[in-house]
């Protein structure tokens, strides 16, 4: 018989062949998934880039007559510093120019320090990390502690005075909050003697480890104010996600086999009920810096809150434009890294 005529053997994939495929499958849709996200994430960048430019525009009054500081100026000088930061082109020309620049990481000059507003913000950006950082871990950590103990005690007296609590503190404005601890344990109200300082960072003088001291200490109600009203979400979240959990087959299988409450929490039911909770810890990374401007004006932080208060009331427009860029960057960025990172904790997620 000739060759022709014979039939061919099937050719039988291995397992390396057949577990190639759906890997395969599975990282192009990451993939798609992943561009997605990150077009979406540019296309919101711009679009905060356009808002923030003529935005802050429609703020009444004249910045160059602002920096004067009232001081009598003639038309010729006004008419150069409009031409010093670019103030008499057409409108669209300035918009032009400050998308070009803010593509090269060149966000403008500051018309009140006559720096650039990137320098300004790296100086205060650290400040504003040790606040908001600070805040930030203990907020997480204290809403996901009492959140997993709230479910767990479900409908117990701990569980309603928990949720109670969590919902009237994150329903409270930070600034009112921030100004009732300032009176209270700053100032002083009737036997309670004022402990903390009223504002600032430091109160100068001090070096080495009791400038550290003297710090901490500044920074003792601000933290208190952020972590009041921040952790209620994380506890509600952690919560729900946790009762939604405690109702599933395997953990009455997993008592079945004899193991303890804790252990079944712990091991089983918490590491499953928490990918609620991861994505909102990546959203509240961006959302804390973006959100502290309030907290930080009222207890005179030198951070990018303040900063923003004080380009505001000028106004102050490379600067008002960069910090509003920023902030909205951050939490532009941090939710697409939640987005980024939720399939590998579920993998249904973008498929």
């Amino acid at each position: 018989m000739s060759s022709a005529g014979k039939t061919a053997a099937p050719v039988l994939a291995g397992p390396a062949v057949r577990s190639r495929a759906p890997r395969a499958r599975t990282t192009a849709a990451y993939v798609r998934y992943g561009a997605g996200k990150l077009g979406g994430a540019a296309v919101s960048l711009f679009a905060v880039l356009v808002t923030g430019f003529f935005l802050f525009r429609l703020i009444p009054g004249d910045p160059v007559k602002t920096m004067t500081g009232g001081r009598p100026v003639s038309a010729e000088q006004l008419a150069s510093y409009r031409r010093e930061f670019g103030l008499d082109l057409p409108l669209w020309q300035q918009f032009t120019d400050y998308c070009g620049k803010a593509l090269t990481g060149d966000l403008g000059t500051s018309y009140q320090f006559r720096a650039p507003v990137v320098d300004k913000i790296g100086e205060a950006l650290p400040n504003t990390l040790l606040l908001t950082g600070t805040g930030f871990v203990l907020y997480t950590a204290l809403g996901i502690f009492l959140g997993t103990r709230a479910a767990w005690r479900n409908g117990r007296l701990g569980d309603r005075l928990n949720t109670g609590l969590a919902l009237t503190l994150f329903s409270v404005p930070s600034f009112w909050l921030g100004l009732l601890l300032i009176i209270v344990f700053a100032v002083g109200v009737g036997p309670i003697p004022g402990l903390f300082p009223t504002g600032g960072m430091e109160s100068g003088g001090e070096e080495g480890f009791a400038y550290v001291l003297d710090v901490a200490h500044h920074l003792i109600l601000p933290v208190v104010t952020l972590v009041a009203v921040e952790y209620g979400q994380t506890l509600l979240v952690t919560r729900s996600a946790l009762l939604d959990e405690m109702g599933s087959d395997y953990l009455t299988t997993a008592r079945a086999k004899g193991l303890r409450d804790d252990l079944v929490r712990r091991r089983h039911a918490v590491p499953n009920a928490m990918l609620p909770t991861v994505t909102l810890i990546f959203v509240n990374l961006g959302r804390t810096v973006a959100g502290v401007i309030l907290v930080e004006t009222v207890f005179s932080w030198p951070g990018l809150g303040g900063l923003f208060y004080q380009a505001l009331s000028v106004p102050d427009l490379p600067l008002v434009q960069g910090l509003f860029l920023f902030f909205a960057a951050t939490v532009i960025i941090m939710n697409t890294l939640a987005d980024l990172v939720y399939p590998f904790l579920d993998p249904r997620v973008g498929r």
